[in-house]
C-alpha cells in the first residue's frame, strides 16, 4: 500500500486516541523539551509493524533510527527503534505506535511459530504435500484488516481474502438463501468473471463431492475432524478431482494442526491468528532529554 495511504490510516488511529489533545503531557512537559526514546522488546518473537511505527513517527516530525526490520527474530530487551523529537509528541504517539506494533508482532510471531512447526514436521515425516499453507481469515477488528493480514504475511502465512471482491466464497448463509451446492455454484459461475476463483464451504463429504463435480476451484471443509478431512480428500482424489484445492477451517488449534497437515489438504485457515491474537510485549522508554 502506498506510504501516503498508510500514513493517513495511522494518523486516523492517532486522532481517535488523542481527542482534543494530551492534557497530561501538556500540563507536565514544556513544549520545547526535546527527548530521545527507545522502543524495546520485552520478549522474544517475530517483528512486524516496524515500518508502520516509523511512518507514524516521521509523519509527526520525529527523527527515527531503525534498529530492526520486519520479519526479523527479535529477543528480550532488544532496541527496535530510536525516536528523537519534542517530548510531548513522543508521548502523544506512544500508545498508538505500541498498540499496532505489539499486535502485528503478536500475529507474526504466532504465524511464524505455526508455519515453522508445520514445515519441520512435514520434512521429518516426508509428507508429499510440502506446499501446504497456513492462512488467515477475515476475522479481524474493523480498520485493522490490512495490518493484520500484512503481519500474517510477514510471519510466513497466507493472507487469504482481504476484501469481499477478491474471490467468490460461498458460505452456509449463502447456501441457505440461494439453494443447493449445485445451484449456488451454477449462479456463481454465471454471474462472476472468469478471473475470480470460486470457493464453497461444505459440511459433509457428500457436499464436498458435489462441489468438486460442480467446478469449484476451492472447497472449504468446515469443522471436519482430521480423519473426516483425510477421508474426504481421498474420496475426491480417487474420483479424479486432483486439481481442486482443499481447505480446512474451524476448530483448528496448535494442538491438532499437524493432524490436519497429514490429511492431504492444501490450506489450513485459522481465525485465531487475528481474532484472538496475543500481543507481543513491547514498550517505549524515554532515555534522555536532548
Amino acid at each position: 500500500m502506498p506510504r501516503q495511504i498508510v500514513e493517513q490510516k495511522l494518523l486516523n488511529f492517532l486522532t481517535d486516541d488523542l481527542g482534543q489533545g494530551d492534557i497530561t503531557a501538556t500540563a507536565l512537559i514544556p513544549p520545547n523539551l526535546v527527548a530521545t526514546a527507545h522502543v524495546i522488546a520485552k520478549e522474544n518473537g517475530t517483528l512486524a509493524g516496524i515500518e508502520e511505527a516509523t511512518i507514524l513517527a516521521e509523519a509527526l516530525g520525529l527523527k527515527t533510527q531503525t534498529q530492526t526490520t520486519d520479519g526479523q527474530q527479535i529477543h528480550q530487551n532488544q532496541i527496535l527503534l530510536k525516536l528523537t523529537g519534542p517530548a510531548q509528541t513522543i508521548l502523544v504517539a506512544e500508545r498508538t505506535l505500541l498498540n499496532l506494533l505489539s499486535r502485528m508482532s503478536g500475529i507474526a510471531t504466532q504465524t511464524h511459530t505455526l508455519t515453522q512447526q508445520l514445515q519441520t514436521t512435514l520434512t521429518i515425516t516426508h509428507n508429499n504435500n510440502p506446499n501446504i499453507r497456513i492462512a488467515a481469515t477475515r476475522k479481524s477488528a474493523p480498520g485493522l484488516l490490512y495490518f493484520d493480514k500484512k503481519a500474517v504475511l510477514i510471519g510466513g502465512g497466507d493472507p487469504h481474502r482481504l476484501h469481499l471482491d477478491d474471490m467468490v466464497l460461498i458460505k452456509d448463509n449463502h447456501l441457505a438463501l440461494s439453494g443447493s451446492v449445485e445451484e449456488a455454484l451454477k449462479k456463481a459461475k454465471t454471474h462472476t468473471s472468469f478471473s475470480k476463483k470460486i470457493e464453497i464451504e461444505v459440511t459433509t463429504p457428500e457436499d464436498a463431492l458435489k462441489a468438486a463435480e460442480g467446478g469449484a476451484d476451492i472447497i472449504m471443509l468446515d469443522n471436519f475432524s482430521p480423519q473426516q478431512a483425510k477421508e474426504t480428500a481421498q474420496t475426491l482424489r480417487q474420483a479424479g478431482h486432483t486439481k481442486v484445492l482443499l481447505e480446512v477451517s474451524g476448530g483448528i488449534t496448535p494442538h491438532n494442526l499437524l493432524e490436519y497437515a497429514n490429511a492431504d489438504i492444501n490450506i489450513i485457515s485459522i481465525g485465531g491468528l487475528t481474532h484472538s491474537v496475543k500481543a507481543l510485549d513491547i514498550s517505549l522508554e524515554i532515555v534522555k532529554n536532548v
